[in-house]
């Protein structure tokens, strides 16, 4: 299982303004910050709870998305695929896959987007049973 997973900013205050609109509707919030990065994990968890980091690039060069690189969150509900993939939007995020059943399973349904750098993020929701005809429409 992933402890934690980094991805770079050239603005700390930005993303930090920009996943705080969007990551608490996963339960996760901000847990430390400082001028060089910001720690988001489960509300009221600890340095052992797995943990997102946004944060400047340690060589002091400038952060760019990785090409193929894509985190991804896990959802409890087809609502909150579409909360954060709206939150992301609203916040200045790029939509790179509306949310949205996927055609490699039947009970997938996920959306993606891009940060203000440029990170590629998922957001997905794994159904117990296969998706109903109602929750196979898109937004």
């Amino acid at each position: 299982m992933l402890h934690y997973s980094v991805v770079g900013t050239n603005d700390v205050l930005k993303s930090r303004r920009f996943y705080s609109a969007v990551l608490p509707i996963l339960g996760l919030t901000s847990s430390f910050e400082d001028e060089r990065e910001t720690v988001f994990a489960p509300a009221g968890g600890g340095l052992e709870d797995a943990q997102f980091i946004v944060k400047r690039p340690f060589d002091g060069q400038t952060a760019f998305a990785g090409n193929g690189t894509t985190i991804g969150f896990k959802a409890n509900r087809i609502a909150d695929v579409k909360a954060v993939h709206a939150a992301a939007l609203a916040a200045g995020g790029h939509c790179a896959g509306a949310p949205g059943p996927r055609d490699y399973a039947d009970n997938i349904y996920m959306a993606y987007f891009r940060d203000l750098d440029g990170n590629k993020i998922a957001v997905v929701y794994f159904s117990p049973t296969p998706l109903t005809l109602a929750e196979r429409q898109t937004i």
